[in-house]
């Protein structure tokens, strides 16, 4: 009885002070273990983590090296491109603006940027700032991405030129696909609001008051005398090679951010806190919150997610990616370079957050890490995560790898002579791309992107296989010439080669390429 009386006494404590004395919390040498493990695992030479819980952090630390030939060491403080981490900063830059009274979440984008244009002129008239931030748009997944992917020198106005050429794949606000463009338009929109350019504006009212003081809004604005940043590193044929990147640079709004978890740590704490910076000034409103937080269109459920952690629904917010796990609302996003990924993870409920930063693309693994730390903290039945998903990793390369290479044809026809399919393409929404005899090659370079350029194979008739000069981009593509009657090329189109592994913002399928005649 007397047990029972302390057992009942305690408990009423726990429920009067708002404590519960039964709580789990995070254990950073699990976390650590998890790290280690999915490091071994996924061959990844170097990872951030920060974990905060309770308006503290209870983790801060780096695993590895930043460069595998260098072998400097990851600490707390080594930058990574956070890469779509970013579009959250942008969410919130605009959300500053919000509290101000400078614009409303339902202004529309052509009130601020006038020359905006969308293909269909209903999105064009109709198109807000919200619907900017959520992916609606009505526009495909990642279309366009190749005006700004891999490092092209393509300006916002050349941007705005483009994107009134993109054709929609579906009815506007109907349906969720995954845009970056459509940031880096709401990036613009802070810059001509307030002033400052998109970069300034979250660097002097954003990162300065949060104390972020080596992050930086594009990789060309790191210190120079910061030589603490990491360099990504990609898998191929059994071995890791480091790739260089400007972690996403020509993101601007949509992924051009350089931070390291020290400094996104306190980025959590304001998540966590409504909007309240650890130093106790508001950065944005709980009011704006809640609508960054709030689905504003929704996904389908995943039949595995279901399975692993009982994801009944999931949606997208204002920057945010939003779902159930194990019945707490789950706040999140991912981030992806070609050699480095991000994930940020958030229990509100719990004011649980998570960051991992990583030189290797094995995003699985930083999954299975926020995973592991979830495990503890919301006392979940445990398991093995980083083995399960390296277990998984592993299968789906295997098999992605097995079916990679282009179609064995048991007949191929003839090419016509090579002359025929020199000159000028050109997109409405790209540029230009030229195709040339060079040194006994069929070569093609896309003008805007210093990395798209490649030699022509022969695959059958007028259709042909581009070898990127660099493997690495494990982006090769079918091209297929259209002639005319005079065996002219009239157009070109594209396609993947190996669709289970390129990235889709390679969007080549989207380009709609047509011979470009002199006058």
């Amino acid at each position: 009885m007397k047990l029972k009386a302390l057992f009942s006494a305690m408990c009423l404590v726990a429920a009067t002070s708002g404590f519960n004395a039964f709580a789990q919390q995070v254990k950073p040498k699990d976390v650590e273990q998890a790290v280690n493990d999915a490091m071994s695992q996924f061959n990844i030479p170097g990872i951030a983590i920060a974990v905060v819980e309770n308006d503290k952090v209870v983790l801060a630390k780096g695993f590895g090296v930043r460069h595998l030939e260098s072998k400097a060491p990851v600490n707390a403080n080594t930058l990574f491109g956070i890469a779509s981490n970013s579009k959250a900063f942008t969410a919130a830059a605009l959300a500053m603006l919000v509290d101000e009274g400078k614009i409303t979440w339902d202004d529309k984008v052509i009130k601020h940027i006038p020359e905006f244009k969308l293909h269909d002129s209903y999105a064009t008239r109709e198109m807000t700032i919200r619907d900017l931030l959520s992916h609606r748009s009505g526009l495909g997944l990642g279309a366009g991405d190749l005006m700004i992917w891999p490092d092209t020198n393509k300006s916002v106005p050349e941007l705005i030129e483009g994107i009134s050429h993109l054709k929609p794949v579906s009815s506007f606000r109907s349906q969720y696909a995954y845009n970056n463009l459509m940031f880096v338009m709401a990036g613009e929109v802070v810059a001509r609001v307030s002033g400052l350019s998109w970069q300034e504006f979250v660097e002097q009212k954003m990162m300065k008051p949060l104390e972020m003081t080596t992050s930086r809004a594009g990789f060309s604005r790191i210190d120079k005398a910061n030589q603490n940043w990491a360099t990504g590193h990609i898998p191929m044929e059994g071995k890791l090679t480091p790739f260089f990147v400007n972690y996403l640079e020509d993101f601007r709004g949509a992924g051009a951010i350089a931070s390291n978890v020290n400094e996104m740590s306190q980025w959590l704490l304001t998540q966590l806190d409504g909007g309240k910076m650890p130093n106790g000034k508001q950065l944005f409103s709980p009011e704006q919150q809640v609508q960054m937080w709030h689905p504003h269109i929704m996904r389908v459920a995943s039949k595995s997610a279901f399975e692993a952690y009982r994801q009944q629904f999931r949606g997208y917010g204002l920057g945010w990616s939003l779902e159930d796990y194990n019945g707490f609302k789950k706040v999140g996003h991912g981030g992806g370079i070609l050699g480095m990924v991000s994930q940020v993870a958030m229990i509100p409920e719990k004011k649980l957050g998570v960051v991992v930063l990583s030189n290797q693309q094995a995003y699985p693994a930083l999954t299975a890490i926020i995973n592991e730390v979830f495990e503890d903290a919301l006392g979940l039945e445990e398991q093995d995560y980083v083995t399960k998903a390296a277990e998984r990793f592993h299968k789906g390369k295997k098999e992605a790898y097995a079916k990679a290479g282009a179609v064995k044809l048991e007949q191929v026809q003839p090419a016509l002579p090579v002359q025929n399919y020199t000159g000028t393409l050109t997109s409405d929404w790209y540029g230009d791309v030229v195709v040339e005899y060079v040194a006994n090659e069929l070569r093609i370079d896309f003008t805007h992107t210093k990395m798209l350029k490649g030699k022509l194979e022969h695959h059958t008739g007028n259709t042909f296989i581009v070898r990127w000069d660099d493997a690495l981009l494990e982006a090769d593509v079918y091209i297929h010439f259209e002639m005319d009657k005079a065996q002219r090329v009239k157009s070109v189109s594209m396609e993947y080669v190996n669709p289970h592994i390129t990235d889709f913002s390679f969007d080549f399928h989207n380009l709609d390429l047509k011979a470009k005649r002199a006058e």
